[in-house]
């Protein structure tokens, strides 16, 4: 057919090689005929990958970022003198207010020849604000811990009080705000009213002008950070009574913040002694020293023949607490990956396998509940339908 034969060609050529070797295969395989096709695993497979992917790029990102720590020792430098930053809005006029601070060493200063008095509108510094034990950021208590980073990176910024916003006619606020240095003992600091509070003769405000509402725009203790959020920033508290007293009692925590915990020992000498050498560091870009506080509030309406105002009564806790971050060294992290990996491979093997014999399981009991057996065996209908 179409010239095969003519053409001299035979059948046999095209058969099985009759010399040599036809085919060679040094390792001997199974039979297609005994092989079973298991289940397609592609699926959980690329599960585990993404699984293994995920936890190892966690440890990578806390290994990064660090581990923080918090320790509390106790205070074992002892020092002399402490700052008070305050900036605070009072509905009330400059000349009607009186401010000072007096310690328990009886030391006292007369706050409001050294802070700045501005007027202005009460209304201007409301935007923003909560009352102290409400909100979100108004509950008392010390500061939430916070990132050490973070805290050193605003303990960076700028380090001046804003300027008050230009006044277009008489005001009826007043603004102090600056900083003091006070002995570090426990102590009170109150705004009164002209003629009230300490004997003042020839001086006496009218009982009707009493307004004690307040802005507190910042209030922290120790070198001023003002992007430091401490419990009474940003506060607002009112009334509309004029004999009202506004109570607040503090205590304060030394804290240090670090991101490198070789200079842990650093830090504690130096706290040890205010005259170290080396005391610089703390306003390096690696270490700062500050005060959290915790406050709580009591505030009330007064009798006549008490003495209405703002009071601050603050105590200093004579423990120190650290936040330091730490890093583990690459080896560690290394040994962490592989113990992540190989735990995932493991565990999703031996998950597998389980699930594989449990299916094999099922599939056995299905088989014997169609009456098919372990070997196929057909109903008399189904024979005779072959038949």
């Amino acid at each position: 057919m179409n010239g095969f034969t003519e053409s001299g060609l035979d059948e046999d050529a095209f058969g099985a090689s009759k010399g040599g070797i036809a085919s060679f295969d040094a390792f001997p395989k199974t039979k297609k005929t005994y092989l079973t096709r298991g289940r397609d695993s592609s699926s959980w497979t690329a599960l585990l990958l993404i699984t293994c992917v995920y936890l190892s790029w966690s440890e990578i990102t806390r290994w990064w970022t660090g581990q923080t720590t918090q320790t509390f020792s106790v205070e074992k430098g002892v020092s002399h003198d402490m700052q008070i930053n305050i900036d605070i809005v009072v509905a009330m006029s400059c000349a009607d207010l009186h401010v000072n601070m007096q310690d328990a060493a009886g030391d006292r200063t007369l706050a409001g020849d050294l802070l700045r008095k501005d007027p202005t509108y009460f209304g201007q510094w409301g935007k923003g604000k909560h009352t102290l034990g409400q909100g979100e950021y108004g509950l008392p208590g010390l500061e939430d811990l916070q990132d050490v980073h973070d805290q050193l990176g605003l303990a960076k910024k700028k380090k001046k009080f804003p300027k008050t916003p230009r006044l277009r006619g008489q005001g009826d606020a007043c603004r102090i705000f600056g900083s003091l240095d006070g002995n570090k003992v426990q102590g009170d600091f109150h705004i009164t009213a002209r003629g009230h509070g300490y004997r003042e003769f020839g001086q006496h405000l009218d009982h009707g002008r009493f307004n004690f509402s307040h802005h507190i725009q910042e209030l922290s203790f120790g070198p001023y950070y003002p992007s430091l959020v401490n419990p009474l920033d940003n506060t607002v508290a009112t009334t509309e009574e004029h004999f009202y007293k506004f109570q607040y009692y503090i205590s304060i925590v030394p804290t240090i913040y670090t991101d490198d915990s070789s200079l842990l020992p650093l830090l504690e000498a130096v706290n040890r002694d205010t005259d170290h050498p080396a005391k610089s560091v703390f306003h390096s870009s690696h270490a700062v020293k500050t005060n959290q506080y915790a406050v709580t509030s009591q505030s009330h309406k007064v009798a006549e023949n008490y003495i209405p105002g703002i009071f601050v009564k603050f105590d200093i806790e004579p423990i120190t607490l650290t936040v330091a971050e730490e890093w583990g060294g690459f080896f560690p992290l290394l040994v962490r990956l592989v113990n992540v990996i190989s735990g995932v491979m493991v565990a999703g093997g031996w998950c597998w396998q389980m699930f594989d014999w449990g299916m094999e399981i099922w599939g056995r009991k299905q088989r014997v509940r169609e009456g098919m057996g372990m070997l196929r065996t057909f109903s008399s209908e189904q024979k005779m339908a072959f038949e």
